[in-house]
Order: structure tokens, then C-alpha cells, then sequence
């Protein structure tokens, strides 16, 4: 499965950031507010932050990280190569930007963080993946440190979870889309293992993360949090 999802994302690397602005309606709320969440709670005045994403892809959830930390050190992970090329010739210049090609899910990180950040990534991996990342990021964090996700989340029931989809839809083709990217986007669909909003906070607390929870959520997306205790 992870070669399967590697093969879909290098295939579509080019337009990627241009499919994220169309496919998430509410792509700026989505990737803006996590920013948000670190200048909260970290409470850092300088610009720079030890900083590591996971499922970095072409670096477009790091880009605004910059903005707001320019002086920052960053590690960017993910095993789609031809994304990450594009997060290259991004960063091109930076030698505060690390870059790894690996699956993050079973590559030791190294190091402790400030903050982890990850953006619609998480939602590829089983459940039990899911656990053992949280568990795995709560120990690479610093007392204190910060771990947010921006992601694609499954509604509470089948019901739910249909006008989710639904709304989602009818959304991205008032924003015209072309058909040929919406079949796409479907068939990508399938790789997807998607989880609550719910069972994520649950499994944050069950990492070790005592504060948990959503900053944000418009249908399908979310932005989920945790901070490990001082």
C-alpha cells in the first residue's frame, strides 16, 4: 500500500499545490491556522524553531511555517521522491532545510523538536500506524513542544460521513474543477483510511499528550493538536 500511495503523489507532484487550492475549500484556514496555534502556544518571540514534517510532500505546509519562522530549522520527510524534488528546488538555498526519503512510519526521527507538523498525510496509514506515529512524535518533542496535524477526517457516522462527501463535491465543482481531476481525486480516495476527529484527540491522550484537541473543522478537514506537558 505505501508503494501504491508513493507511485500516486509522485505522479501528480507538479500540479500538487495547485489541486490543494482547489480541492480544499477551505485550504487558507486550513494551512493558516496551525501557524496560528504555534505562535499561541509556543510562546517563542524568535524566529527560529527546531522544526520537523512529516509527510512533507512538496514542502507547501513548511512554506508557511517560513513566513512566519523564516530563521527556522527544518526536516522535511516523505517517500515520494518527485515531491520532494519540488520541495528542493522550493527551499533552493536555505541550508536550514533538511530532506529525508523515507517512510515515516517506521524511520527513527532523531533528535527533539519543538514543533511536528504534518498536513493531509496521516489520513494514508491504518490505525494502529496512527497510534504508534502519535506515540512515536510525543517522544521526539520537547516539554512543551507541539504537534499539529491539518487533515482529512472521517464524519462521527456512515450518514454523516456521506453529506460530508456530498458537500464536498457539489463545493469543488461549483469551483470548476474539470471532471478529469475529480475522477482522480476519487481514485486516490480509495487509499485513504480515514479516522474521527474524536479517535485522534483519544489517541494523542493515549500517546501522552494531556492537552488535545480540534482548533478547527469545516466538514472533511481539521486541524488537530497536541502539547506535551512541561
Amino acid at each position: 500500500m505505501n508503494e501504491k500511495i508513493r507511485d500516486a503523489f509522485d505522479s501528480i507532484a507538479s500540479k500538487y499545490d495547485s489541486n490543494r487550492k482547489k480541492l480544499i475549500p477551505c485550504f487558507d484556514e486550513l494551512y493558516s491556522i496551525p501557524i496560528s496555534l504555534i505562535t499561541l502556544i509556543s510562546g517563542k518571540k524568535s524566529t527560529r524553531l527546531n522544526v520537523l514534517d512529516i509527510g512533507a510532500g512538496t514542502g507547501l505546509f513548511t512554506s508557511f511555517l517560513l513566513k512566519k519562522y523564516p530563521d527556522s530549522n527544518v526536516t522535511l520527510i516523505d517517500m515520494a521522491g518527485g515531491m520532494m524534488d519540488i520541495a528542493k528546488t522550493r527551499f533552493n538555498g536555505n541550508n536550514n532545510i533538511n530532506y529525508i526519503i523515507a517512510d515515516y512510519v517506521d524511520y527513527d526521527f532523531g533528535g527533539i523538536f519543538d514543533v511536528i507538523i504534518s498536513a493531509m498525510s496521516i489520513h494514508h496509514l491504518t490505525h494502529n500506524d496512527k497510534q504508534g506515529l502519535f506515540a512515536k512524535i510525543y517522544n521526539h518533542l520537547r516539554p512543551g513542544g507541539l504537534f499539529v496535524n491539518a487533515e482529512q477526517i472521517l464524519g462521527n457516522t456512515e450518514t454523516i460521513e456521506a453529506y460530508y462527501k456530498k458537500e464536498w463535491e457539489k463545493t469543488i465543482r461549483q469551483s470548476g474543477v474539470p471532471e478529469e481531476e475529480i475522477a482522480a481525486w476519487k481514485e486516490r480516495l480509495k487509499l485513504d483510511r480515514e479516522s474521527t476527529v474524536e479517535q485522534q484527540i483519544n489517541w494523542l491522550k493515549d500517546a501522552g499528550f494531556t492537552d488535545a484537541d480540534c482548533a478547527y473543522k469545516f466538514y472533511k478537514f481539521a486541524v488537530i493538536f497536541g502539547v506535551k506537558q512541561q
